[in-house]
């Protein structure tokens, strides 16, 4: 594995401080690479950006639809002119939505497929079309339980995730002889993050010590993907807290 020192980190989909794509963030940027942090939200991911350089890290911040194949195209030409070449990919972008099947609109079910399957192809197409050039690189995608089951009402967002997960096992067999490590993490559990506890403001009372994956630990698992060396690579890894059921 070469060395990550200035090289960059393009992070997809990156909210609030609190969230899993502002771990990714900071775990990537302590290894020693130039995060990208890219999301929808200005305020937010220059926010990000800031706390990731007082700390010591290079990043820079980047508004960008997901979904937009030019905004996505730009955003790692945008890397590429970073001048350090592009080592890791993250696409962490989705949007988990309920609706029972009757009462979903084809308009739903097209913008959650957009966000969290059609998004990830434009991020691992744009990523894989630069690292095949060094023949080496890191591609991750975030899953989650939906990946692998479906499950009312959260139809449109399995259908979405479980094209994801397709997507980068396809990925992994087209690239990974080529030298690239692509792996998809499946998160099997509530992240302990603002979305959450705002969704639901109990949630750690009820779930209780260690009931909630932390973003620090989630972000802690994709750099070790990272690190694997390339004669014992794993394309998937599943995470849950010691209470989760499965």
């Amino acid at each position: 594995m070469s060395d990550d020192t200035l090289t960059t980190a393009v992070i997809v989909g990156v909210g609030a401080s609190n969230g899993l794509g502002a771990a990714l963030c900071r775990r990537f940027a302590a290894g020693g690479l130039h995060v990208f942090v890219a999301g929808r939200t200005a305020e937010r991911i220059e926010r990000i950006a800031d706390e990731l350089r007082a700390a010591g890290g290079a990043a820079t911040a980047y508004v960008c639809d997901a979904t937009d194949e030019a905004q996505i195209t730009e955003l790692f030409a945008a890397a590429d002119r970073q001048g350090a070449g592009l080592r890791v990919a993250v696409f962490n972008a989705g949007n988990n939505v309920r609706s029972p099947l009757l009462e979903m609109s084809a308009e739903l079910f097209e913008r959650t497929w957009r966000v969290a399957c059609h998004a990830g192809f434009l991020s691992g197409r744009e990523a894989a079309r630069r690292m095949l050039q060094r023949g080496e690189g890191t591609i991750l995608f975030t899953g989650a339980t939906a990946s692998l089951r479906g499950k009312p009402p959260f139809t449109a967002f399995a259908s979405a995730k479980a094209g994801l997960r397709a997507l980068a096992q396809a990925m992994a067999r087209e690239f990974g002889p080529e030298g690239l490590h692509v792996g998809h993490v499946i998160i099997d559990g509530g992240i302990d993050g603002e979305k959450l506890r705002t969704a639901v403001p109990d949630i750690i009372e009820r779930r209780g010590s260690d009931g909630l994956l932390q973003p620090d630990d989630i972000a802690a698992a994709f750099w070790q993907l990272h690190q694997q060396p390339r004669s014992a690579w794993s394309f998937e890894l599943d995470l849950r807290p010691y209470k989760e059921r499965f």
